[in-house]
């Protein structure tokens, strides 16, 4: 099985990565390394550094032949989706059709899409379910939410199969500070230090927040599920608080925490849980971390790097 992963060298690509390399895949990464690092990387996958919007990208396609491809690469901030929407639309949209065209003329069998919960902007009724109408609240959003619609014209006018895959809150080593979901990243930093940690808001808004390993699981098993052309939250379908989120990390830390309250931050939503039943069904997986647990980990690792530095 021949495989490629946009954005590889990333948070979340490195354990998609590491996953198809336990598994025995073939492994191609392709990043631009603009938010990912080569430390990042497993021996055993083959590194070519591109971007996704590189107008020869098809050349790589044709040439390799790719049975898969795990589409990870993104630009990942809200906030800078809204600070500048024609680079948002440039990566997410603009190179999203570049690799689709690239996987058209190569014959790719099917391509796994990294969307986002993000699709569904603020809350109707909770949890989420795939059907539910799409809102989004921010142009990182809709741009997602447009990646899922030329998949499914893309399937339909050139019979390429797909599996999209809406993130809930993703955390866990590796990540950044600044990335998507690096709140916890930020917490956990700031706890530890002793230092205040910054809530927009009042910390009652919240998020489904999904260990990594068991969002790379989600991604080996849609490479090759049964059901296709589709879209499959990937989350916990557990509802956690910013405030109970300071509260776990407290507790594993053993500290007392000290909370700033700022104002809220446009484009951000108030509620979000996704339900995953879908994907428990239609992919034969599910989460297997708690917060706790995946917090734990993360932390443990964490601290064991800054010990070796």
């Amino acid at each position: 099985m021949k495989v490629l992963v946009t954005g590889g060298a990333g948070f979340i690509g490195s354990h998609v990565v590491e996953k198809l390399i336990e598994n025995e895949a073939q492994v191609t990464v392709l990043d631009n390394l603009s938010t990912g690092v080569i430390r990042n990387l497993r021996p055993g996958a083959v590194f070519v550094k591109k971007d996704i919007r590189d107008k020869n990208l098809a050349e790589l396609f044709m040439r390799e032949r790719f049975d898969y491809v795990i589409h990870q690469a993104a630009q990942t901030m809200v906030p800078s989706s809204l600070k500048d929407p024609y680079f948002d639309c440039d990566v997410n949209v603009l190179g999203m059709v570049n690799v689709l065209e690239a996987c058209r003329l190569s014959g790719v069998k099917r391509i796994v899409f990294a969307s986002s919960a993000a699709v569904y902007g603020d809350a109707q009724a909770l949890p989420l379910v795939e059907r539910c109408e799409k809102r989004p609240a921010s142009f990182y959003g809709e741009s997602k939410l447009t990646g899922e619609r030329y998949l499914e014209l893309y399937r339909r006018n050139y019979g390429l199969e797909y599996v999209a895959l809406r993130y809930a809150n993703v955390y866990g080593e590796r990540q950044e500070e600044s990335g998507e979901g690096g709140v916890i990243c930020r917490f956990l930093t700031r706890l530890r230090a002793g230092d205040p940690v910054v809530v927009y808001g009042d910390g009652g808004q919240t998020r489904d927040y999904i260990y990594v390993k068991d969002v790379a699981e989600a991604n080996y098993a849609a490479l090759l599920a049964p059901a296709a052309n589709q879209s499959f939250n990937v989350s916990t379908a557990r509802e956690t608080s910013v405030n109970e989120l300071i509260a776990v990390m407290a507790n594993l830390l053993g500290c007392e925490p000290a909370v700033i309250n700022t104002e809220p931050r446009e484009g951000d939503i108030r509620q979000s849980v996704l339900d995953n039943t879908a994907a428990i069904r239609g992919l034969n997986w599910r989460p297997r971390y708690t917060l706790a647990e995946g917090l734990r980990l993360t932390s443990r690792i964490w601290e064991a790097k800054r010990l070796q530095a």
